[in-house]
């Protein structure tokens, strides 16, 4: 076992730094060396402490010695198996998810998330190498409900924490009773269904029509009874459209890099609390994904596979949610310094219904 170390303060109002050249001239052992002004500590052994006590009165110096009584706790510290085990553990603990929250600010959301979580596995005490993809689990969560835009995972070492974003809320309310109305064709086209709420159809499925043509009759006739009840709903159909389009040659994006893990160690003694969960963290991940700026270079031969989805996205932004392009057909296209130009025709089925008053007389 090490032998005892001791704490010597020497002071004197001159030869201080003749003295310690002396003790180390003698091969005397001196660690932990602290001088201010007329004093000086330092840490030495028994042989050291003999070596003071011979010299001191040569030097004209007062000496002051206490045993080191922290030196041994520590050792023992450092050298015991139950000082092992508060390491091993909390390190085993890290490679466990220890806390998983919902963070949402409506609780009929919290609990369906939580719910499809724990169906999932994804809860306490499982291994972080067995969680599933983010993009995985963004996709379950996002099929199980429908109001959610997209969610959004924070990871912090062993935490998870899922917040979702919900869609807009649409405006619900029902819309105001107009005079009552037929339904005409706004644009050329051949129907294929019907999804009337009120009113007589008065075109059929495969039927071309104009526009203006009537669609739905808002008038019911029975015999010589003659009812107005206004038509209401949507009428689908699939016409040819002309877009022009002008984009950017260059088009600037982000793109997600490699994931950046960094492991940070906290001892557990630096806790306030030592025998908390909090304490159990000895290593603590964080993760950093990376975004880089990234460009795409428009040139010929991309029209397929680059030009014309870009603009298929920004076709149906534009005419709504119950647009499909069913075909496209390139009519033109050009390339010129820093812009592609062109015309494309997209077979578009939507509804092709609108309102028309019906006349009443006065």
């Amino acid at each position: 076992m090490k032998s005892n170390r001791y704490i010597v303060k020497i002071a004197g109002p001159k030869n201080i730094p003749a003295f310690l050249m002396t003790l180390k001239s003698a091969g005397i052992s001196i660690t932990a060396l602290e001088s201010e002004k007329q004093v000086a500590y330092f840490k030495t052994d028994k042989k050291g402490l003999r070596q003071v006590r011979k010299h001191r009165r040569k030097f004209g110096l007062k000496v002051t010695v206490r045993l080191a009584v922290n030196d041994r706790g520590l050792e023992t510290l450092f050298r015991s198996s139950l000082f092992l085990i508060a390491m091993v553990i909390p390190f085993i603990c890290s490679f466990f998810l220890w806390s998983v929250t919902v963070d949402s600010e409506r609780p009929e959301v919290s609990a369906r998330i939580e719910k499809k979580l724990r169906e999932d596995g994804i809860v306490k005490f499982r291994p972080l190498v067995l969680l599933p993809d983010e993009g995985e689990m963004r996709r379950e969560l996002m099929q199980e409900d429908p109001n959610l835009s997209w969610v959004r995972f924070k990871r912090v070492g062993t935490t998870l924490e899922v917040i979702p974003m919900l869609s807009p809320v649409l405006n619900d309310k029902t819309e105001k009773e107009g005079p009552p109305s037929d339904l005409v064709a706004r644009t050329g086209g051949v129907v294929t269904r019907f999804a009337l709420t009120k009113g007589e159809r008065v075109a059929h499925a495969y039927m071309t029509v104009k526009k203006g043509d009537l669609l739905a009759s808002g008038v019911l006739e029975q015999g010589e009874e003659r009812v107005v009840v206004g038509a209401a709903g949507a009428v689908f159909g699939e016409y040819w459209m002309e877009y022009k389009f002008s984009i950017p040659k260059v088009i600037r994006f982000k793109v997600q890099g490699e994931e950046k893990m960094e492991f940070v160690f906290k001892p557990p003694w630096h806790n306030k609390t030592l025998f908390s969960l909090e304490s159990l963290k000895v290593v603590e991940a964080k993760s950093t994904i990376i975004q880089r700026d990234a460009q795409l270079e428009i040139v010929k031969g991309m029209e397929e596979d680059v030009v014309i989805p870009l603009l298929k996205q920004k076709v149906i932004t534009e005419l709504g949610a119950e647009a499909i392009i069913k075909e496209d057909k390139i009519l033109q296209v050009a390339f010129d310094n820093d812009k592609v130009k062109g015309t494309v025709l997209f077979l578009i089925n939507d509804n092709i219904a609108i309102k028309r008053p019906i006349s009443q007389g006065d």
